[in-house]
C-alpha cells in the first residue's frame, strides 16, 4: 500500500490549493478540441459497451466528469482531496463526487463501464502503478474501457508552491509503451496509443492510452 505521508502530502495539497487549480483548469478544455476528441472516442466506446457507470478518477474540481455527463454517460467524480470533492458538488450539484483513492477504490468489483483517469496517474510513484493499474482492473467490468492522460516523459519532480501557497507534489512523467506493457500485465487489451506534440503552455508531449478489460476477465 502507499505509505500514509504520500497519500497525505497529495491530499493537503489539493486541499490548499482547490479554488486555484479549479480556475486554472476550468478553460483548458475549451482550447484542446484534439483532447476533446479523444474524450468523445471514449465516450462512444462506453456507449456502444453497454454504457455501464463511468469513474473519473482524481476528478479534481469535477471539469471532466461534466463533459463525460454531457457526453451521455453516466459519469461521477472521485478525488483524494476532500476540498476538491466539495468544490464539485456546489459546481456541479446534479453529478455525484466522492472522495476515494485509486489505490483502494471504495466500489464493487466489475461494477465499472469505464474509468477515465485523466492526468490523476502523475502523482503515482512509478513503482505502484502496477497496484494501480489492478484496482482499475478489478472495478471494471468485462468489456469495460480505460482512458489514461499523462506527460510523456522519463522525468520525476516536485512541486513545493502553486499561486503562491506551499504545496508538497511529487510528479512523475510517463512512457507510453512502458505503460502499454503495464496494462497488459494487469490483464488489459490496448486499444489506442495518441501522442500529442507539445503546445501552448505545454511543456513535454502528452499521452492517451485507451485499453478494454477483456471480457474474459
Amino acid at each position: 500500500m502507499m505509505d500514509a505521508s504520500f497519500v497525505s502530502a497529495t491530499r493537503d495539497s489539493y486541499d490548499a490549493i482547490a479554488a486555484e487549480y479549479a480556475d486554472m483548469v476550468a478553460p483548458y478544455l475549451d482550447r484542446m478540441p484534439l483532447d476533446r476528441a479523444l474524450l468523445t472516442a471514449f465516450a462512444e466506446l462506453v456507449r456502444a459497451g453497454g454504457n455501464g457507470p463511468v469513474a473519473d478518477v482524481g476528478c479534481g474540481p469535477g471539469h471532466v466528469t461534466v463533459l463525460l455527463n454531457h457526453l451521455g454517460l453516466d459519469a461521477f467524480g472521485i478525488d483524494l482531496s476532500p476540498e476538491m470533492v466539495a468544490l464539485a458538488r456546489r459546481t456541479y450539484p446534479d453529478l455525484r463526487f466522492e472522495e476515494g483513492s485509486m489505490l483502494a477504490l471504495d466500489l464493487q468489483d466489475a461494477s465499472l463501464g469505464g474509468l477515465l483517469a485523466y492526468y490523476s496517474i502523475i502523482h503515482i510513484p512509478w513503482e505502484r502503478r502496477p497496484q494501480v493499474f489492478a484496482e482499475f482492473h478489478r472495478a471494471l467490468a468485462p468489456g469495460g474501457l480505460l482512458m489514461l492522460g499523462f506527460q510523456i516523459g522519463d522525468e520525476r519532480g516536485h512541486r513545493a508552491e502553486f499561486c503562491g501557497k506551499t504545496v508538497s507534489l511529487d510528479w512523475y512523467r510517463q512512457r507510453p509503451d512502458e505503460v502499454a506493457d503495464l496494462l497488459r500485465e494487469a490483464g488489459f487489451e490496448l486499444w489506442m496509443t495518441a501522442v500529442r506534440e507539445p503546445e501552448a503552455t505545454d511543456k513535454t508531449a502528452q499521452g492517451c492510452l485507451i485499453a478494454r478489460k477483456s471480457m474474459n476477465s
